[in-house]
């Protein structure tokens, strides 16, 4: 007899609630399709139509075999069925580290970095996790931040998409109200659905300060360590690497400290005149933190039981409707 599948993941959301984890994903999800829309046909995406279609396909690809390898060798229900509320909301899981990979990352004409950026998003879900408590484990790096940041280190042709590729055909007012509605927003559903709040707070607070003490010490003009914030892209990485909550902790001074962490990482990084820093110190961040939750395991700090169980959304169940009856 196969054994209801269970996802840790809607731990690390405000009262363990499977609804604010699903809204919060097809949010996201929804944002970049349209973005990547937008992107390609009228805001000047200069990848090709390839690269996010071989992006998207390959991380949904990926998220399904892997799902059915460890359902397999677990002797579980797989998450995607049960009917089509199971297998479309298994679908934002995917969609976002595709549309992630296929948006950040400018392999020129060459199409297998990103083949490799968008399998290894999904395969590190599976490779690298950490204990959270509970006999639960959870996976320790942003999919899409992990895929990216080892493809620009295995594949040194391979660059980051040029940020004003995001808003490069709009003219006038619409180079802030795009990116300013995208960050409005975005913070909404931080605020209300993922209580990521703190985290994003200490992490901007964080990058701001990093920036004065580099231009303070190298006696240089403030706006250019400060200028990065005016992309979209890093609003891109603002709202949805920095503060994942699937990765990130869930109590409010932790976050902080997290986000915060993060913002000096970078700071360090550029010092050290290294390329790519947004993508590297995150994941510099979230190696520390699943090593500490290792040792945390070792030493018995953790949990040993859950101070709720939260049952899987019922399998009819899809953004905005009520289970079939």
């Amino acid at each position: 007899m196969k054994t209801q599948a269970f996802n840790a993941t809607v731990l690390f959301y405000p009262n363990k609630n499977p609804k604010l984890r699903l809204f919060a994903l097809w949010y996201f999800t929804g944002l970049l399709v349209v973005w990547n829309l937008l992107g390609h046909t009228i805001l000047g995406f200069e990848q090709s139509w390839a690269t996010p279609l071989v992006a998207v396909g390959t991380t949904v690809f990926v998220q399904f075999l892997l799902e059915w390898v460890d359902a397999l060798a677990k002797n579980r229900q797989l998450r995607f069925a049960g009917g089509m509320g199971p297998l479309v909301n298994c679908l934002p899981a995917a969609l976002i580290p595709g549309f992630a990979c296929g948006m950040l990352l400018y392999p020129n004409s060459n199409l297998w970095p990103v083949v490799f950026a968008a399998a290894l998003s999904i395969a590190s879900k599976v490779l690298f996790r950490a204990p959270v408590g509970g006999g639960h484990f959870q996976h320790i790096f942003n999919p899409s931040n992990f895929g990216i940041a080892m493809t620009l280190i295995i594949f040194p042709q391979v660059g980051f998409a040029p940020p004003y590729h995001f808003t490069e055909n709009l003219t006038g007012g619409w180079h802030w109200i795009l990116p300013a509605f995208v960050l409005a927003t975005g913070v909404a559903i931080h605020g209300l659905y993922t209580g990521r709040l703190s985290l994003v707070a200490a992490w901007i607070g964080g990058f701001v300060l990093q920036g004065v003490l580099r231009a303070w010490y190298f006696g240089g003009p403030l706006y250019v360590p400060l200028t990065p914030m005016s992309s979209a892209a890093f609003i891109v990485f603002t709202l949805y690497m920095v503060p994942d909550p699937a990765t990130t902790p869930l109590h409010p001074v932790r976050q902080a400290v997290f986000g915060f962490a993060v913002a000096m990482v970078y700071g360090m990084i550029q010092l050290s005149h290294l390329v790519f820093g947004l993508f590297f110190a995150l994941l510099t961040v979230c190696a520390i933190r699943g090593i500490s939750l290792h040792v945390m395991n070792l030493l018995g700090w953790l949990p040993n039981t859950l101070a709720k169980r939260v049952e899987p959304a019922p399998p009819g169940t899809v953004i905005g409707l009520r289970p079939a009856a």
